[in-house]
């Protein structure tokens, strides 16, 4: 039996040397000028990135990612759970299309290991390794999230039930694993103490269920830790517990001093998971990030700071106080997205890494490059170099401004306007020109979306101030341009002007 023991550490110390697999990164395609999906591959390639995690299975995004040797988490939307939930049919077809043609056809939904791992893993134990070799499918994103009100606590699982089922069908069970992201609310800690960690009341029966599939089909909970929200919910938030540089607020459980929340945070869903019965359930970290705009503590410097500190936190492997060994994660996210709902906050557009031209915000070392420094996107298009400003001549007591104002930024994006934001020095006109202009570019610099009514015109002097950008727009990829037409949108512009 002693080559059997010796044989399976061997296994272990490959699985761990495997698992590691870099940092990932979310990319989400919610914008109304997207780069092309062979562009965002190249960029993640280039940048040393090894893993994506996706919110759903687009074709070009996949077809993109085939044989670029990227793992892939591929997302199921909320909106599909009913469906999935309740037709096992549904199921196989989902899996048939979006996992099972992609596969086949190179594209990486599961780890690439060694000969010698494999010849390990067929002779010693099938599933020993499973979790290592596999890539996941996210049923839902976040489905529990208190804002929802119970939307999907009726789909989730037995949508998740029944991908698994179509998985085994196809026979990738072994290949692919389910899971589903998760926010962190879903669990918390009356004292604030990591071991009095517990899932939430109103849904405590619901996760234990889930856990205990997941903890039978050797597939990992997957949780979204996100300490901005934190600080942005709770004014009172100890600004520096929300990074890794040591706090002095500090929180003492026991034996264990948490000097940031992420570690804190994590720790008390491992709690939460040993005192149900699964200790050693894994864990992937699907969310993790901060955002640069929007807010008054959403800004380069600070997300600089946390991103760049959670990767050296993460780079020694050595774990949290509760879960040693390496940390599992995905960047969020890769790229803004002007599409996205910004109900939560007008941060919620801000949280790439990169611009939405594919420009690094901040230098970041991932730890995956000799350079140490973010790479651009490569080849990219824009459009002629001209906004769109209000004319000079015009007076701000104009009763046409308030409304076209309005339009504008309903229909673009005005996110970077506000207190302590990017724009947030800019002057009532300069307010008034972003907006235009954000209209404008969004609408491919249709010569009708710089009307408002005569109060705007074309300029080819950048506006741009020191911290605000007005940014021209570029060429999106026709095979996933967001389908509002500048031409129709300009028009509606018209009609609603002329009502006012």
């Amino acid at each position: 039996m002693g080559w059997i023991s010796l044989a399976f550490g061997v296994l272990s110390w490959i699985c761990l040397l495997v698992s590691v697999g870099g940092i990932g990164a979310n990319w989400g395609t919610q914008a109304s000028h997207p780069l092309s999906p062979t562009t965002v591959v190249q960029m993640l390639k280039e940048n040393g990135f090894q893993k994506v995690k996706l919110f759903d299975a687009e074709e070009g995004t996949m077809s993109a990612l085939r044989k670029s040797g990227l793992e892939v988490m591929v997302g199921i939307p909320n909106d599909m759970l009913a469906m999935l939930a309740t037709s096992m049919k549904a199921a196989n077809n989902w899996v048939s299309n979006n996992v099972s043609a992609y596969i086949n056809d190179g594209v990486n939904i599961r780890f690439s290991l060694s000969s010698l791992h494999c010849f390990l893993t067929r002779v010693i134990s099938s599933k020993f390794c499973s979790l290592i070799m596999n890539r996941y499918v996210a049923v839902g994103n976040e489905p529990f999230l208190q804002t929802y009100n119970g939307s999907f606590l009726q789909t989730t699982f037995p949508a998740l039930q029944n991908i698994q089922g179509a998985l085994i069908k196809a026979g990738l069970s072994n290949q692919v694993k389910v899971t589903t992201p998760q926010n962190a609310d879903v669990y918390a800690s009356p004292s604030g103490r990591p071991s009095d960690g517990d899932f939430r009341s109103d849904i405590r029966d619901l996760m234990l269920a889930i856990v205990k599939f997941l903890n039978d089909n050797a597939a990992p909970f997957t949780v979204n830790i996100y300490p901005f929200i934190s600080l942005y919910s709770d004014p009172n938030f100890p600004v520096d517990y929300a990074f890794f540089e040591g706090s002095s607020s500090a929180v003492v459980d026991g034996s264990v001093t948490y000097s940031n929340m992420f570690d804190a945070n994590l720790d008390t869903l491992v709690w939460a998971m040993k005192k149900n019965g699964f200790p050693n359930l894994p864990i992937i970290v699907g969310e993790i990030g901060w955002p640069t705009d929007g807010d008054m503590n959403a800004n380069v410097q600070y997300a600089q700071k946390f991103n760049q500190g959670f990767m050296n936190h993460i780079s020694s492997g050595q774990g949290t106080p509760m879960r040693a060994g390496p940390i599992d994660a995905y960047l969020f996210s890769l790229i803004d997205e002007d599409q996205k709902s910004i109900q939560p906050g007008n941060f919620e557009r801000h949280w790439g890494i990169y611009t939405y031209d594919g420009w690094p915000k901040y230098q970041l070392n991932l730890g995956t490059m000799k350079t140490g420094t973010l790479l651009r996107a490569k080849n990219i298009q824009y459009l002629d170099k001209k906004w769109c400003v209000l004319k000079p001549s015009v007076n701000l007591d104009n009763s046409k401004v308030a409304p076209s104002i309005s339009y504008a930024c309903a229909n673009a994006d005005c996110t970077s306007l506000g207190y302590k934001t990017s724009c947030g020095d800019l002057d009532a006109r300069g307010n008034i020109s972003y907006a235009f202009n954000s209209f404008y570019q969004k609408n491919d610099q249709d010569d009708v979306a710089c009307g408002f009514e005569n109060l705007a015109t074309t300029t080819n002097k950048d506006p741009s101030t020191g911290t605000c950008r007005f940014g021209v727009m570029i060429i999106a990829d026709s095979g996933i341009r967001y389908q509002g037409s500048g031409l129709i949108l300009s028009v509606l512009l018209s009609l609603f002007l002329t009502l006012f």
